[in-house]
């Protein structure tokens, strides 16, 4: 299904995206490599997030259809406690670049879309109910 978006009063055509965009401001770590195929770690932060991608403001320019590795970082304790397993590592590809003031804007699309709905193996279950 797809759906007529209007941006500033002007038609953009239509809208292709397969699943809804949350506006959450996530902290993420950016791997990747340069126009001259120097590896590098970026801190950046994801505007906002669907299944299929998201958008991300990070200060380095990447070049086009850039192969992208994303961590999330996240509070030790998540490493020990028996909670359902979550995505903290992320592979993905630059979609389209925009400049913004002192930064730049990415467009990416993940290689696997995050699943929607996963539900805990019975013994993550159990050890939750005992909370």
């Amino acid at each position: 299904m797809y759906v007529e978006v209007r941006m500033n009063g002007s038609n953009r055509g239509t809208e292709r995206r397969k699943w809804a965009r949350l506006p959450l401001a996530i902290p993420v770590f950016v791997r990747s490599r340069d126009a001259k195929g120097k590896e590098f770690l970026e801190f950046a932060t994801a505007l906002n997030v669907s299944a299929g991608g998201m958008l991300i403001a990070i200060r380095r320019v990447l070049p086009p259809i850039a192969q992208l590795r994303l961590e999330i970082p996240s509070a030790p304790i998540t490493a020990m406690a028996p909670l359902p397993q979550a995505a903290r590592t992320l592979h993905a590809k630059t979609l389209r670049t925009s400049s913004a003031e002192g930064y730049y804007l990415l467009g990416i699309k993940f290689s696997r879309p995050l699943a929607l709905t996963s539900r805990p193996r019975t013994r993550q279950r159990k050890l939750l109910s005992r909370m």
